[in-house]
């Protein structure tokens, strides 16, 4: 996957972090305009690490999910519509009941033009009035993506009857009407 937007036809990247990247990829695969996604780990200072690594928190990395998406079919600002939606952007380095900086809030912008909507996108949810605290969620560049293992590739969909995904990522489907 490239470092950069694809601009291949109407094809862009867009990088979000919003907890742990099984629920973000299950979420994201689901909107139609969405080609491809990618879990991996993007904003710290090792080369290459592993979900080992990433677990103790000291790489610096959060986990994310990579979308490359067609904008004519849909817009950054609908992803991040989603992205808001999805989690709470609230807590610091905590998604639910998984907790540390790997799962921290993230929009890593791969342009001047992503960076600036993700900022106005901020600012107008953090004023909706839909949440009692702060928002706290990183407005950051891309990096390099560190592609996840293979496993964590498509994880829901290929684990569905795991206890993880019955009790976390099903429910959180559900109530964004995607199931």
């Amino acid at each position: 996957m490239s470092d950069s937007p694809s601009q291949q036809n109407n094809h862009e990247t867009a990088t979000f972090g919003a907890g742990c990247f099984w629920c973000v990829e299950a979420v994201f695969k689901r909107l139609e305009g969405v080609i491809s996604f990618t879990s991996g780990y993007m904003g710290g200072h090792s080369e290459n690490p592993t979900y080992e690594e990433i677990c103790t928190g000291q790489t610096g990395h959060a986990e994310v999910v990579q979308v490359v998406y067609d904008s004519a079919k849909i817009t950054f600002e609908e992803l991040l519509d989603v992205f808001w939606q999805s989690h709470d952007p609230t807590t610091l380095n905590r998604q639910g009941a998984d907790r540390g900086t790997q799962y921290r809030s993230a929009i890593f912008y791969h342009s001047e033009e992503q960076r600036l909507a993700a900022g106005i996108s901020r600012d107008k949810e953090n004023s909706s009035g839909r949440h009692n605290l702060p928002i706290v969620t990183e407005i950051t560049p891309a990096t390099k993506i560190f592609e996840a293992e293979d496993y964590h590739q498509d994880y829901y969909d290929n684990n569905q009857a795991a206890p993880y995904c019955r009790m976390v990522i099903s429910p959180k489907l559900t109530k964004l009407g995607m199931n």
